[in-house]
């Protein structure tokens, strides 16, 4: 699934993305660290992985978007 990076925190290493719907979706530590990323810019198309649904829906992996 894409994503535009919304927010980011360099000390927590999480953040939010929107949807292309519009929608944010956190991220943590762990989803960052999964995408061995170093650092995140709004705006950035990233790729992510989602598991659950609904309100339980959380992001299990953030990385940058490659063609």
């Amino acid at each position: 699934m894409q994503a535009t990076a919304y927010t980011y925190d360099e000390t927590t290493r999480s953040g939010s993305v929107l949807l292309d719907d519009g929608t944010p979706l956190p991220f943590d530590a762990a989803a960052f660290d999964a995408g061995d990323l170093l650092l995140l810019r709004p705006g950035q198309r990233v790729r992510i992985e989602v598991t659950g649904e609904g309100d339980a829906r959380r992001i299990v992996l953030v990385t940058l978007q490659t063609l």
